[in-house]
């Protein structure tokens, strides 16, 4: 993942850091070609998730992210929605080592 290790951090209202979760969200069916990354990272960055989304060379896509259990909740409940013109068949979620994203961002 782009060879960043440091864990995802925010902090709380008291000042106390605290680590952010981090998942991989694999997503398959027509999810290509339809605009999907592009409403990812919108419905994302609305969400306040920090990340990556790519496509992958067998026709998925992958989504790397980091945020609260409720953020992470709420993308994947999404992701089974999908852009207007998908046809979302799988979301696989798996949990990853926390990783420090700069912000929300489409990989080419």
């Amino acid at each position: 993942m782009d060879g960043r290790s440091q864990a995802a951090r925010r902090y709380a209202n008291d000042g106390r850091e605290v680590v952010m979760p981090s998942v991989k969200i694999q997503v398959s069916g027509k999810v290509q070609g339809v605009w999907f990354r592009k409403y990812t990272c919108d419905e994302a960055i609305e969400i306040g998730l920090l990340g990556t989304v790519q496509n992958l060379q067998n026709g998925d896509v992958l989504i790397y992210v980091s945020g609260t259990k409720q953020q992470i909740s709420a993308l994947v409940k999404w992701c089974w929605q999908g852009s207007p013109l998908s046809n979302v068949s799988d979301v696989k979620l798996s949990t990853t080592e926390s990783v420090e994203f700069p912000d929300f961002r489409i990989i080419e």
